[in-house]
């Protein structure tokens, strides 16, 4: 028995998010059927998390047994022949047997991209959040580094119901290494850097920011919302479009 680790790239517009689910296109259904063509045995992948409908991954990382002896190099190969276009295996590779992609994770980073220019080009439209009304950059910029640390996260968090299910630990506490804005050419995109992340958090997050760029909040705003722990103290959930995981750290 091997224990793979594959790294996965994947545009997230027309699947149902990560998680299998019955009557609808995910990652993680869609992988698993492409593993049973080549080894012939039914297993589901684990992710490092779950990514949502419409949410873009640069290099989600997967593991799962199998007993298959098709080399790494032709594994890879043999999976991007019969996945679609839009999900691709960039690497994979042996990893130890105790070692898995969601319970070995430390660290995680996501990018959310919002376009400020007037017009979207369309073929860019599924890639960000298309926002070209006024917005004071500087003071969203600013309110990012307020939730640097460790904080609980009930305020930015939405309801899980399978994280109940697992029987997950319903701690909110996640430590945030780094949150930042910045303008790139026609994009204001956020980078934000931690330990783990709950359901929605980094949208809420950017919907929270958004509210301090349009003059709603101001900066002393964001110290009480995170005390609220009331997820209707903070902005609207924003669009699933814009936002990419980018890099799982073990």
């Amino acid at each position: 028995m091997r224990n793979l680790k594959l790294i996965l790239a994947y545009d997230g517009s027309e699947f149902a998010g990560w998680q299998v689910q019955p009557d609808a296109v995910t990652i993680q259904g869609t992988l698993a059927s492409a593993i049973a063509r080549i080894t012939g045995e039914t297993l589901l992948p684990q992710g490092s998390g779950r990514t949502d409908a419409g949410v873009h991954a640069l290099a989600q990382v997967v593991t799962f047994p199998t007993e298959s002896f098709v080399p790494t190099m032709n594994f890879g190969k043999a999976l991007n022949d019969i996945l679609p276009a839009s999900v691709r295996v960039l690497q994979v590779e042996e990893a130890a047997a105790d070692f898995h992609a969601r319970k070995s994770a430390r660290g995680k980073t996501y990018r959310y991209r919002i376009y400020r220019a007037a017009i979207c080009p369309p073929f860019l439209s599924r890639y960000v959040w298309h926002y070209p009304y006024p917005l004071d950059e500087q003071a969203m910029a600013r309110a990012a580094g307020l939730v640097e640390g460790e904080h609980d996260f009930t305020s930015f968090a939405a309801v899980d119901p399978e994280r109940e299910r697992e029987g997950v630990p319903l701690s909110n506490q996640r430590r945030i290494f780094s949150s930042k804005w910045e303008l790139k050419g026609d994009e204001f995109v956020y980078t934000v850097k931690g330990s783990g992340f709950l359901h929605h958090m980094v949208r809420n997050l950017v919907g929270t920011f958004i509210l301090v760029g349009k003059g709603t909040l101001q900066l002393g705003d964001l110290t009480r919302i995170l005390q609220a722990r009331n997820r209707s103290a903070a902005g609207a959930t924003a669009p699933a479009s814009g936002l990419y995981l980018v890099n799982v750290e073990y």
